[in-house]
């Protein structure tokens, strides 16, 4: 064993290992209890930044926690590989964007491989790749067999950049989340898939899943289920209009109707009303959003028709108004300027009248329950009351009591080349599946549209020329993971065995469109008998950013970092360690030299230490004081729970940081002040707890100390971590500050830790003549005497 640690042998021989003898090959065969954990997959872009680092370095420590737990363990890794930034890179470039991709691929594949990360590489994925889009085109179809696939005509948000249709979680402040273009809205022909028909089981679920709150929020918030009433108006011209609203209680504030620009009156009196047809104009070229129609500066276009108040018999003028949405309720809404933000920024803008009918303290708009008021015979209910009343006192067929989604089916439509193909063609407006599969993206990088080989058949038959969105590749490639191996089947007994997923790590960006999306995948396999269970995903672990300078990292600012250039300078455990050490894995981490640094010096003093524990004789171990083993066994429990119970990586450092500590402790020149065996148990717990940060120094000392295999090592079992102490080392301490040390026998009483403590001297002269106020007693560890 070399004196000086050599990061880049040891590592490099480490990892050669890993690959020549497949440690990381999972099989099914495997009789231990399976455990899938799994890293969201990245976009090739060419290059790991270190967001993906700690993503991977978080998964990688599970995976080998949990191999040393007894698991058979599964964790893969592929490529997100379609969509418009390589597109587009590719034409910057002047290069084919498969050509791009598959360069891209191989660097990064590089970069995660000298980081060591336990990957199965059988099971690699590329998502552009026919091997797995064949398998997406047969799924799209059974989509379409069972009704859950459909194509419409639609008003959809459009990019005029990129030049494709996006799905409103793309939109963000009416701009592409991608380009930064203003959106505008196109009504074209395009794709759906009918998520909405799983809504109901999509939010229930949430219940059946160990999520982080705020996704689950965040998912339960999209969805967006509401309980509400239908009510139907009658118009002055003898025909009626519906509305639904989650508000029946406050229909005595009704002082204008809102009509979507998309609904079907309105393109009935735009027919012969220019100026509604001007307006109309204008307020499509914005995004359809639902959150940005918040937002955005309320406009309305008032009609020549009104309804009539069920009740009060009154005449409400309709009014056209951007901010109603046709994908939701009927795209017809009462407007309640009193007890809605948005009605009364509109009736204040308009002139319109605003009548208060929920009592309240507060300014309008006040949008919460209470009271009713100005509400004739319904006064003094409460709006849970007066719902009830309201909607009972109707006549039935004005009034249906229903649930309301704020979710829209997905529209899967994109108008891009690097993209799965929709395997669909047309005769006439006749769609039906492709006959052949799969339908292989044509080397000739335009649009499909473009592409008169591709689009005409020699049949006479179209083309389908949309690809889908990139979200259906990342919607099920979790369990093409399992099969990958299987070139013929897109499931088989390898999916049964790993899914669903045990733990799954990304970013909370991706809440409400992947998840969901995945989510939805899942349920709709099961229901086809594809996949088992409800939920692909039992567990979800959303990993903080690493920032530097306090902001995220980005080319634009300057900031930041190139892993290679550090994994050459200090070795991939030092940056592995850094990344868990630095911040608990949901927390944000600030990027810094100087903690990497320290990190390296961490591991170089272990080096250092194991060459002195191996070069050490039988006669250099003299045992004095308490056990080694005693001196750390506090640490050991709390090492255990933080890899069991809480996912405390970062204190799982930490302690591995003190155990070295108290190992040095014990050697001095080349005496060591511990029996072999105690130190040895120590030294082993030590490098297997650590192995899974830094598993790379960890196997080589493993085996050049103790001349054990890392890769087949075990944690040790329950009885290890029980405190089996006969005597422990008190701290007494006076108004916080240490007056004193005592050994006595573990569990002993607070009553007689104090009475021993008083016999301290020291202790005694700081407490005499003194009010002791309080005493705090931790057992087995310390007693600190408050006085005031």
């Amino acid at each position: 064993m070399n004196e000086i640690y050599n990061h880049q042998e040891i590592e490099a021989q480490a990892q050669s290992n890993w690959e020549k003898n497949l440690i990381f090959k999972a099989n099914i065969s495997d009789t231990r209890p399976k455990y899938y954990c799994l890293s969201m997959l990245p976009y090739p872009s060419g290059n790991l930044h270190m967001g993906h680092v700690r993503n991977y370095a978080i998964g990688d420590a599970v995976s080998r926690y949990k191999r040393l737990k007894g698991f058979n363990v599964l964790q893969p890794m592929g490529w997100d590989a379609f969509g418009l930034p390589a597109e587009n890179a590719a034409i910057k470039n002047n290069i084919h964007p498969k050509d791009w991709t598959e360069k891209n691929i191989a660097q990064m594949k590089k970069q995660l491989m000298s980081l060591g990360f336990a990957y199965d590489w059988s099971k690699e994925v590329n998502t552009s790749d026919e091997s797995y889009y064949k398998f997406e085109q047969e799924l799209f179809l059974k989509f379409l067999e069972k009704g859950l696939a459909y194509r419409k005509k639609s008003l959809v948000n459009w990019d005029p950049v990129d030049m494709t249709v996006l799905a409103n979680e793309q939109v963000i402040d009416g701009k592409g989340w991608r380009t930064g273009a203003e959106v505008e809205l196109k009504e074209i022909e395009t794709w759906f898939l009918k998520i909405t028909d799983y809504a109901d089981e999509l939010e229930a679920d949430l219940e059946k899943i160990d999520w982080p709150e705020n996704v689950i929020n965040m998912q339960k918030n999209w969805i967006g289920k509401s309980k509400g009433a239908e009510l139907s108006f009658d118009l002055d011209n003898g025909n009626e209009i519906k509305a639904f609203t989650t508000r029946p209680d406050t229909l005595f504030g009704v002082t204008f109707f809102g009509i979507s620009p998309n609904h079907p009156l309105t393109k009935e009196l735009a027919q012969d009303n220019e100026a509604l047809q001007e307006f109309l104009d204008e307020v499509n070229k914005t995004s359809a959003a639902e959150a940005d129609m918040a937002k955005a500066d309320k406009k309305g276009f008032k009609t020549n028709i009104n309804i009539i108040h069920p009740v009060t018999k009154d005449k409400i003028p309709v009014w056209v108004i951007n901010y109603v949405l046709m994908e939701y309720g009927t795209g017809a809404i009462m407007g309640v300027p009193a007890h809605d933000e948005r009605d009364f920024e509109f009736a204040t803008k308009y002139e319109i009248p605003v009548t208060r009918v929920i009592s309240s303290e507060q300014d309008l708009p006040f949008s919460d329950e209470g009271p009713l008021i100005n509400s004739g015979k319904y006064d003094g209910l409460s709006s849970s009351e007066g719902f009830e009343a309201i909607t009972n006192d109707l006549p039935k067929d004005k009034c249906k009591i229903l649930y309301q989604y704020r979710l829209r089916d997905w529209g899967v439509s994109r108008q891009r080349y690097w993209g799965c193909p929709i395997p669909v063609v047309y005769d006439g407006d006749d769609a039906r599946p492709a006959s052949e599969l799969p339908v292989s993206l044509p080397s000739e990088s335009v649009p499909l549209h473009q592409n008169d080989n591709f689009k005409q058949l020699p049949n006479g038959l179209i083309r389908e020329t949309d690809t889908f969105d990139t979200f259906m590749e990342s919607s099920w490639y979790f369990i093409r993971y399992a099969s990958a191996e299987n070139k013929n089947e897109v499931f088989d007994s390898n999916t049964k065995y790993w899914l669903p997923v045990d733990l799954y790590i990304g970013g909370v960006e991706h809440a409400i469109l992947h998840l969901l999306y995945s989510r939805f995948f899942f349920k709709v396999l099961r229901d086809m008998g594809l996949v088992e269970g409800d939920e692909p995903f039992k567990k979800l672990l959303t990993q903080g950013m690493v920032l530097k300078d306090g902001a995220k990292m980005s080319k634009s600012k300057g900031n930041t970092v190139d892993p290679q250039e550090y994994i050459v300078k200090y070795g991939a455990d030092s940056i592995r360690t850094f990344m868990i050490f630095a911040s608990p894995p949901e927390q944000s981490l600030e990027w810094s030299d100087n903690g990497l640094e320290g990190c390296h010096k961490f591991l170089k003093r272990l080096w250092a230490t194991s060459h002195k524990i191996k070069s050490a004789n039988e006669g250099d171990f003299v045992p004095s004081g308490p056990s080694l083993e005693d001196d750390c066994k506090s640490i050991f429990i709390k090492m255990n729970d933080d890899y069991e119970k809480r996912l405390n990586l970062n204190t799982v450092v930490s302690s591995c940081m003190e155990i070295l500590n108290n190992i040095n402790k014990r050697i001095s020149g080349t005496t060591i002040s511990a029996s072999k065996e105690d130190l040895f148990k120590v030294y082993d717990f030590l490098i297997v707890a650590l192995s899974p940060i830094a598993p790379h120094i960890a196997e080589t000392i493993y085996h050049e100390v103790l001349g054990k295999d890392i890769n087949v090592a075990q944690w040790p079992n329950d009885e290890f971590f029980i405190n089996q102490q006969t005597e422990v080392k008190y701290l007494v301490q006076v108004n916080g500050k240490v007056r004193g040390n005592m050994m006595l026998e573990a569990g002993l009483n607070q009553a007689t830790v104090e009475a021993k403590s008083m016999e301290n001297e020291n202790v005694a002269r700081h407490l005499e003549n003194k009010n002791i106020i309080k005493v705090i007693f931790i057992k087995d560890k310390l007693i600190n005497f408050v006085h005031s």
